[in-house]
């Protein structure tokens, strides 16, 4: 998930937390729209790591 928040955070041009913080929300948006990809999501972002 680092990889994505520096580039998040490049890109956005916003603090690391800040990108952190997106990609969860991104992330638990998807997963409360689309329960059945809940692991796959959680796979894809790594959500459950402490990063």
């Amino acid at each position: 998930m680092q990889e994505l928040i520096d580039r998040v955070t490049t890109e956005a041009g916003v603090t690391p937390e800040q990108a952190k913080k997106s990609i969860e929300a991104i992330a638990n948006f998807v997963k409360e729209k689309f329960p059945m990809m809940a692991g796959a999501v959680d796979q894809l972002f790594m959500t459950g790591e402490n990063n």
